[in-house]
């Protein structure tokens, strides 16, 4: 779990709590509308409308999917703060969502809930887990296409200890899963630099400094400018995406997180539908024609933010 006092200084500004557009909410965590929203592209001038009720068939298939987990953030403490320049840049370039929510606290279940459409009835990050079933990556692999998680600092393909420098097991949930090959499961140094060799869909975890857990704001968006900004301008030419979104929150009931889409298929919009973690998965699911796992099977993919 993270500290428990929160850092000091935090430039926090308003902010728009960033999350991938949902046609309506998963049961039990909001009544589904979505007011449209606009927002004007910084390099064009024109103006995106995010829409509801867009069918699951409209939806994308991109080549290659990264999905980026930071943590412990509160959504205001992230878009718009002088902190992280980058990530905001990142929300004006592509879709930004205001209403997206992390599952539970602590960490480790919201990265079980994100992977595999359940919690898997774990509610702390006791380490290690073994879990059965299937999952994101189980499903890719099923169907011949392609997972892997890259997690900072892991120390090699394979490893299953729960902590090594500043990674920790807890936020690596395809480890826990026993039926997946040890092959999926790499540090991040092994991200390929083509990108075109990337998988179908891969996991990127920041180490517990980078991913703002023990760091503040401004370090993990450095992290992201340094390690994300190359592959966002080669995924927009090359019908690829980046996710990026959070955990959870600093602890709140409400667990408002920031959620960021941006890629080749997506226009520069902001939408205020509600989404959380089980939407996500939902969304991968159906760009790829899997079968929605668990919880994901009463959520809705993202719609409305996707480019003709």
């Amino acid at each position: 779990m993270r500290r428990q006092q929160r850092r000091g200084g935090l430039l926090g500004a308003t902010c728009l709590a960033l999350t991938l557009v949902a046609a309506c909410t998963s049961g039990g965590t909001g009544d589904g509308a979505g007011a449209a929203a606009t927002r004007q592209s910084p390099t064009t001038g024109a103006t995106a409308t995010a829409t509801s009720g867009t069918a699951a068939g409209e939806l994308p298939r991109p080549d290659h999917v990264m999905v980026v987990v930071f943590e412990n953030e509160d959504a205001a403490d992230v878009v718009d703060s002088a902190e992280a320049p980058y990530l905001t840049s990142l929300s004006t370039s592509g879709a930004a969502f205001t209403d997206a929510h992390g599952e539970t606290h602590p960490s480790q279940p919201n990265y079980l809930a994100l992977f595999s459409g359940s919690t898997q009835g774990v509610t702390d990050d006791r380490c290690p887990q073994k879990l059965t079933g299937d999952n994101l990556a189980s499903q890719l692999l099923a169907t011949g296409q392609t997972f892997v998680g890259y997690s900072e600092d892991l120390p090699r393909a394979g490893y299953t200890g729960c902590s090594a420098g500043d990674y920790r097991r807890k936020h690596n949930p395809w480890v826990n899963f026993t039926g997946l090959p040890a092959s999926v499961n790499q540090p991040f140094s092994a991200l390929p630099t083509d990108y075109a060799q990337l998988p179908t869909v891969s996991f990127v975890v920041p180490n517990m400094c980078h991913d703002m857990h023990d760091c503040d704001v401004a370090t993990g968006d450095t992290w992201a400018k340094n390690h994300l900004d190359r592959y966002v301008t080669w995924a927009k030419d090359h019908n690829s995406l980046l996710i990026v979104t959070f955990d959870e929150d600093s602890g709140t009931a409400d667990n408002h997180i920031a959620t960021i889409v941006v890629g080749a298929p997506v226009r520069a919009t902001t939408s205020t539908q509600r989404i959380n973690h089980y939407d996500v998965l939902r969304t991968l699911e159906d760009m790829y024609g899997l079968e929605p796992l668990g919880h994901a099977a009463d959520a809705h993919p993202i719609t409305g933010v996707w480019l003709p």
